[in-house]
């Protein structure tokens, strides 16, 4: 499986809304705490808009609502890997990503046969407060090494200006979420990063 190269990270359709017209193409939903009926009416929005701008959708956590709305692409922490019910998410036909911060992370998230793998913070973010400390580049390699052929997904603190080096090393998508949502201009954000990955599309 291919993904695409830039993974935005977004914890609304409204923002769904206002980038996915610079050519997105690759977009987590990512919403924490929310009331089962609106949780439920934006993961079914954020499926048509992705549709309409021909964007793939993963839903973060909620993979019972993702399965029941026909999604396709499931993303689950740690935590939440533990509790779903991975048969399940295997027979509704949907696609898994998994996140991981160390090597029992790793083994556990492997263990579960995903789609792709995540590994971060790569460098130091400001999205949450981490118990890692960044994993820096070397780490994308030795990743790379034990998750190949999955694709491998980097975060954390990722930049336009940083992903020669996170590419370099063996990440085939880099995520992103505070570089563009915290910009003074999240759309010309976008369109920076479209464009910095645009050659490994």
């Amino acid at each position: 499986m291919k993904l695409d190269p830039f993974y935005l990270i977004v914890d609304s359709t409204a923002w769904l809304e206002r980038l996915l017209p610079f050519g997105v193409r690759l977009v987590q939903l990512r919403i924490k705490e929310m009331e089962a009926a609106a949780l439920r009416a934006e993961i079914r929005r954020a499926r048509m808009l992705c549709a309409r701008h021909r964007c793939q959708l993963v839903i973060n956590d909620h993979w019972q609502i993702a399965i029941e709305e026909g999604c396709d692409f499931v993303h689950l922490g740690q935590e939440d890997l533990a509790a779903a019910d991975l048969a399940a998410i295997r027979r509704a036909g949907l696609r898994l990503g998994l996140s991981t911060h160390d090597h029992a992370e790793l083994e556990t998230a492997l263990a579960a046969q995903p789609d792709y793998v995540a590994l971060g913070p790569i460098y130091p973010t400001i999205l949450k407060k981490m118990r890692w400390a960044p994993q820096g580049l070397a780490r994308i390699r030795e990743w790379k090494a034990l998750v190949a052929p999955l694709p491998l997904v980097a975060i954390g603190g990722l930049t336009p200006e940083r992903l020669a080096g996170v590419f370099a090393h063996g990440a085939d998508s880099a995520a992103v979420v505070t570089d563009i949502t915290r910009s003074a201009d999240p759309e010309a954000r976008t369109r920076e990063w479209v464009a910095a990955t645009e050659t490994l599309r």
